[in-house]
């Protein structure tokens, strides 16, 4: 049985299911199956399912912070994020509306290069080489620090530098791996230029997690989510 047969979502249904509990709308105990009832945001909920979202993640919001932080998901909705399939980007969200901020590190600048080479071959097709590097300047506990990374592709680069700089600090980085990369196309009509919603699963062995990025720019978009990969690793690990 899928994660989302005791999923729910919806203002007043889920408000319902914190009021008087998942069984009224349940056809059996979750339980009985090795499975939970959870809670889904989205820009269909209210106050009452954001807070009890925001319970399964052990944090408790106020209600003006959760009236401001169902307003901001609205937004961000609108602008292309779904939260519902990126559960570690949402409490990472939950957090920061409560005033928490991640310090392992901050972010300078990043920049990717990639490079095409033909190289002619006797009578053969030139040989194809694409190479890419990605540099990344961050500042570690107020040192700056600038490191290089190469991959076979942007993504893979800058994950590459990111480590190269942040695993000395964070050896539980060591544990954490990128196993899942989904790339989707907003708007088709917009043709190149179209928004690209990015989804990073990550595990660092014991648990999984996904994380989100939305931007026209696909590198872009796919730093926002793998930077959300690694702080949320940091903060499972205890770092």
């Amino acid at each position: 049985m899928g994660a989302s047969a005791f999923a729910h979502k919806g203002g007043l249904h889920t408000s319902a299911v914190g009021r008087v509990g998942g069984a009224s709308y349940e056809h059996i105990d979750p339980t009985d199956v090795g499975n939970r009832t959870r809670v889904l945001v989205s820009d269909l909920g209210g106050r009452a399912g954001m807070t009890m979202k925001a319970a399964e993640f052990g944090i408790e919001l106020d209600d003006r912070e959760a009236g401001a932080l169902t307003e901001q998901l609205k937004q961000l909705e609108a602008e292309g994020f779904v939260f519902e399939a990126a559960d570690a980007s949402l409490e990472l969200l939950m957090r920061a509306s409560t005033g928490w901020k991640q310090e392992y590190f901050s972010v300078e600048s990043y920049r990717v290069t990639a490079i095409h080479e033909e190289v002619p071959q006797t009578e053969a097709e030139p040989l194809i080489k694409v190479t890419t590097e990605a540099t990344v300047k961050l500042a570690i506990k107020g040192e700056p620090l600038a490191s290089v990374g190469e991959g076979n592709g942007p993504v893979n680069a800058l994950d590459a530098a990111l480590r190269a700089a942040l695993n000395p600090n964070y050896p539980a980085l060591e544990r954490i791996h990128l196993i899942d990369f989904k790339v989707r196309v907003l708007d088709s009509t917009a043709d190149t230029g179209a928004v690209t919603r990015v989804l990073i699963d990550s595990t660092n062995g014991d648990d999984t997690w996904t994380t989100i990025g939305v931007s026209p720019n696909i590198i872009e978009a796919s730093w926002m989510a793998l930077i959300d990969a690694v702080v949320f690793g940091l903060l499972l690990a205890g770092s």
